[in-house]
């Protein structure tokens, strides 16, 4: 397998080779700057971070000794994810300090940007009556899972990683509030999913309008981010 083109600051020697066999999750921890490279190949880092490099492109129907090539042979320079090298409670307060803040200030925005595409464009594209109840959906699934997630699970964890001994929970063990995490963000995913479907791919039409170029650029994000709250060690 050849090197990939990872070079360091320094000496601009090799960093790693990047197989089949890795998770889509410690693709991203080694490699961030590969994300968006999966991304475009429909490869869900996120949700199905825990699959091969193989077996998603086996579920995506993509040739797995192409992608590992044109992976391989990616030219980019870069470190381990900061997030890698975190304590507990620094991974989630840069979670909620830059992931959360984000989707706080767009998911209302976008809400507006899409009842107004709909509003102008609606008649000659009906599909928006559809991208419309699906955004719907992802916001009323993502607001109050941020919610828990900043009122019940990340004071938690930081409460966990702060103490000595295993502190006492109402919920009993932390995995508890971890799995319903875990299954709310597989339906977002799939939500997202079924959003990128609508939308060719976050493409706006050829006679679209700055707002739904501006639409579909702040979704794609959106999906980026949801992708970015899940680190494998998390």
């Amino acid at each position: 397998m050849p090197w990939i083109g990872i070079t360091t600051e320094t000496g601009g020697e090799p960093m790693s080779t990047i197989d089949a066999t890795m998770t889509l999750a410690t693709l991203v921890d080694q490699h961030p700057v590969l994300a968006r490279e999966l991304e475009r190949r429909g490869l869900d880092y996120c949700c199905g971070g825990g699959r091969t490099l193989a077996q998603a492109c086996a579920e995506t129907g993509t040739d797995t000794d192409t992608v590992v090539a044109e992976l391989n042979a990616l030219e980019v320079q870069g470190a381990p994810a900061a997030w890698t090298s975190m304590t507990a409670t620094e991974l989630v307060d840069h979670l909620e300090a830059t992931h959360h803040a984000y989707l706080w200030d767009e998911l209302p925005r976008l809400s507006a940007l899409v009842e107004k595409i709909r509003g102008v464009h609606g008649e000659r594209h009906p599909e928006l009556d559809g991208v419309a109840a699906c955004y719907a959906r992802i916001r009323a699934d993502l607001e109050p899972h941020l919610l828990k997630e900043e009122q019940v699970l990340f004071p938690m964890i930081r409460e966990l990683d702060a103490s000595a001994t295993t502190p006492s929970f109402h919920c009993g063990t932390l995995l508890n509030p971890i799995r319903v995490m875990l299954a709310e963000h597989d339906t977002v995913g799939e939500l997202l999913a079924r959003l990128r479907s609508l939308t060719a791919d976050f493409t706006p039409p050829a006679d679209g309008c700055l707002p739904c170029r501006s639409r579909d650029s702040a979704t794609r994000r959106t999906r980026l981010t949801n992708g970015s709250r899940r680190p494998s060690g998390l």
